[in-house]
């Protein structure tokens, strides 16, 4: 959780820097560039992300360790391939992605077309490191994930953009050059993640020999499970992606920047609720894989009610001080208040209803996964056609929050129906009525929030065993 703190923090400091230095149709540009750059390295991944966890928990529950290599011999290379396949195309197609989304700009298309061409050159790079740091949550370890990807990732991209930021006090800013910046960490990365799942697979590796029909089986039930989730993978990365390239070809870059910064804080409450999911992911494959419903609705609800805890007062502070919130990011950005509140509503109802997504896939429905995904794109993608022409940015945010609903309450009323598991236990519910009570009146009344604050934390004290805090103190 605290990583996860940090790296949303890191990302909401490099907006801030890439917002002043850079104008409104630059930083649109990058905010575009960097859209693009995720979602080909999300589509590289193959759907790994889910396949390298799920896998490797189920054959230690259930007493197949010596598998685990052909697992990975399963996941990892196609990965590589595609992900160099990917780069290139990325490359060659940059002229014209620039076109696409900042055709309102031309004297932009020059520089956006080299930032794309920069990022480009990191793909295999990006798609690799969450790749390497899957498997090593698939074998119960966090802290690569944590120290590698949350605090040394982030940390070099804040340092390496704080600079080009400094060095456009005395020189004309350049996109190519925070491309770069914000690209270039990933190199040290990927390195050491490389490092962290060889340690990772050699403490459990099982030295018994494996047939050659066992590793066809392994790969071939791999690839079943994986394939649905890959396509899946993507279109969960397109529904918070592709609306800022939408925006930008079909509102212009200003507008576009605008709408990356208002939703920039979605960005942290997306990284508690990954850190969160990736750290109940593994424990959660086992249950289910074992027939344990009492343990997984156990990790479930209470995992659900530390997302609230944390998630609820970030959304009700930004709506009630969106405006300043929106200010610190320059002149033009206070446009974007009506993107903050939409947005802060909808995640409201996402992080209430916890990780759903991924109880789904690790129940084993990763075709539903993909069904629920592929609708929330359609919602998104219609929405943002009708409405960014004539709103901009707004039409855009209320075209995510209309996907947020749907992919929550769909995969919801699936896990209930399938597995009888829901988040609304008792920490749930009690963590999101102290939220409500503490700041909601904030909302109303900004001064509160000087009241606000020590009445959550003492609140929170209070119902430290109901909300299962203590589990903070153990050590794995």
């Amino acid at each position: 959780m605290a990583g996860s703190v940090l790296a949303g923090g890191t990302g909401i400091a490099v907006t801030w820097i890439v917002a002043r230095a850079l104008g409104p149709e630059e930083a649109g540009a990058f905010f575009a560039a960097t859209a693009a750059f995720v979602l080909v390295g999300g589509l590289a991944k193959l759907g790994t992300a889910t396949g390298l966890v799920y896998w490797p928990a189920r054959l230690r529950a259930t007493g197949q360790d010596r598998l685990l290599g052909a697992c990975l011999r399963a996941g990892i290379p196609p990965v590589v391939v595609f992900s160099l396949v990917l780069a290139v195309v990325m490359w060659l197609a940059a002229p014209w992605i620039a076109q696409l989304t900042a055709g309102e700009s031309p004297h932009v298309i020059g520089r956006h077309t080299t930032g794309l061409r920069v990022l480009a050159v990191f793909v295999p790079l990006q798609a690799l490191t969450d790749v390497l740091l899957t498997v090593t949550r698939g074998y119960r370890s966090m802290r690569p994930t944590v120290l590698l990807d949350r605090v040394l990732r982030s940390g070099l991209q804040l340092l390496a953009v704080g600079a080009a930021g400094v060095a456009a006090m005395w020189a004309t800013a350049s996109l190519p050059v925070f491309a770069l910046a914000w690209a270039a960490p990933y190199l040290p990365v990927v390195v050491l993640a490389a490092f962290a799942t060889r340690r990772a697979y050699r403490t459990g590796l099982d030295p018994s020999a494996t047939t050659r029909s066992e590793r066809r089986r392994v790969s071939r039930d791999f690839w079943v499970f994986t394939a649905p989730r890959a396509v899946a993978a993507v279109a969960q990365l397109a529904l918070q992606r592709v609306d800022v390239l939408l925006v930008a070809a079909l509102g212009g870059l200003a507008p576009a920047a605008v709408y990356a910064v208002g939703g920039r804080f979605v960005v942290l409450i997306q990284f508690a609720n990954q850190g969160l999911s990736q750290s109940v992911q593994p424990r959660l494959a086992e249950a289910l894989s074992t027939g344990d419903h009492a343990a997984a609705k156990r990790l479930y609800q209470t995992a659900t009610g530390w997302l609230v805890l944390v998630t609820w007062p970030i959304c009700l502070l930004v709506i009630a001080f969106a405006p300043r919130y929106l200010a610190l990011f320059g002149e033009g950005y206070a446009a974007g208040a009506p993107v903050v509140l939409v947005l802060a509503a909808a995640m409201l109802l996402a992080t209430g209803c916890g990780m759903v997504d991924m109880v789904l896939a690790m129940a084993g429905r990763t075709s539903a996964n993909l069904g629920n995904v592929l609708t929330a794109l359609v919602v998104t993608i219609g929405l943002d056609v009708l409405l960014i022409p004539r709103w901009g940015a707004l039409g855009a945010a209320i075209g995510l929050a209309g996907a947020m609903v749907v992919n929550n309450l769909l995969p919801l009323a699936q896990v209930y129906r399938s597995t009888r598991l829901h988040p609304f236990g008792r920490g749930t519910l009690l963590g999101a009525l102290l939220a409500v009570a503490c700041f909601g009146f904030v909302v109303v009344f900004p001064a509160a929030l000087v009241v606000a604050v020590p009445a959550y934390a003492a609140g929170v004290w209070l119902l430290r065993g109901p909300l299962t805090l203590g589990a903070f103190r153990r050590k794995s």
